[in-house]
């Protein structure tokens, strides 16, 4: 039998029967309930697009940055835009990439979409 002190910071973070559990709730991640009230990040509204090549071997990346959508909706985004673009990318914490420069086509969409968009960089 082990004693638990009443600040023992242990807990379970991966369980076989369910995958990873949220370290504030407790409860499985699909099912958490506590990080509902806030997914969507504060931002001023803007949803900008950008051209990047550093870090990646010089490969060119176009990064969509503030859109105002919980991590389901940026997924789901993210996998129409790529299809629109005809690239492979990715999507995480609110930022899609995808692969190769697409800024004046994701301009376009994500205007036609009724978001308010800006090309940032240079």
């Amino acid at each position: 039998m082990t004693k638990k002190s009443g600040n023992d910071t242990s807990r379970l973070v991966y369980s076989s029967e369910s995958g990873r559990i949220c370290p504030d709730c407790g409860r499985p991640v699909g099912a958490c309930i506590c990080r509902t009230a806030r997914v969507v990040p504060a931002g001023d509204g803007i949803v900008r697009v950008r051209r990047e090549t550093k870090g990646r071997g010089g490969k060119t990346v176009t990064v969509v940055t503030g859109i105002p959508l919980d991590e389901a909706g940026v997924k789901s985004l993210a996998g129409e835009l790529k299809r629109r673009c005809g690239s492979g990318g990715t999507s995480g914490n609110g930022i899609i990439e995808i692969q190769g420069d697409h800024r004046e086509l994701l301009v376009a969409e994500l205007t036609r979409r009724g978001y308010r968009v800006k090309l940032a960089g240079g």
